[in-house]
């Protein structure tokens, strides 16, 4: 018989009621036994939202974690689920921690600015901007193997 209340669950979860009343209206966590208008959560509500948690604390979106509680007759079990969203977060894991190097040679390039004014700072940059587009574009066409036509 469920008998923890929005407020407890919400407390012991250290979040707000209106988010278990959002998780409920999204699927996430299934329509709750009401007494007396209030909504009151039985001990699998409590273990299904500790996945939520689980998968917010791993950076999942509320779309993502959704797709954890799909429906699971025609669809696989939840340790497959797990997986292919795992991987796909790792794979955006990657793709921010190569953002993030960059950006620290961006930050270490420019505490080496020595400009005194706007326009030179700007130009900088600009100049900066091309060489690497040029490097690319160069890098690019070197590695395009090239056709030899035949007469």
């Amino acid at each position: 018989m469920p008998d923890l209340t929005i407020s407890k669950v919400a407390k012991q979860f250290g979040i707000r009621a209106s988010a278990l009343r959002y998780y409920e209206q999204i699927g996430v966590l299934p329509a709750t036994y009401r007494r007396g208008g209030q909504r009151l959560y039985d001990e699998s509500a409590v273990r299904r939202l500790a996945i939520v948690q689980r998968a917010r604390e791993l950076g999942f979106t509320i779309k993502e974690t959704q797709i954890l509680f799909a429906d699971f007759s025609c669809g696989p079990p939840i340790s497959e689920r797990w997986h292919s969203l795992c991987e796909a977060k790792l794979g955006d894991l990657e793709e921010r921690i190569e953002q993030i190097h960059e950006m620290q040679g961006m930050l270490r390039r420019m505490m080496n600015c020595r400009c005194a004014a706007f326009d030179q700072c700007g130009e900088a940059i600009l100049q900066g901007k091309r060489r690497r587009a040029l490097a690319q574009l160069e890098a690019s066409e070197s590695s395009t193997p090239k056709k030899i036509g035949v007469r």
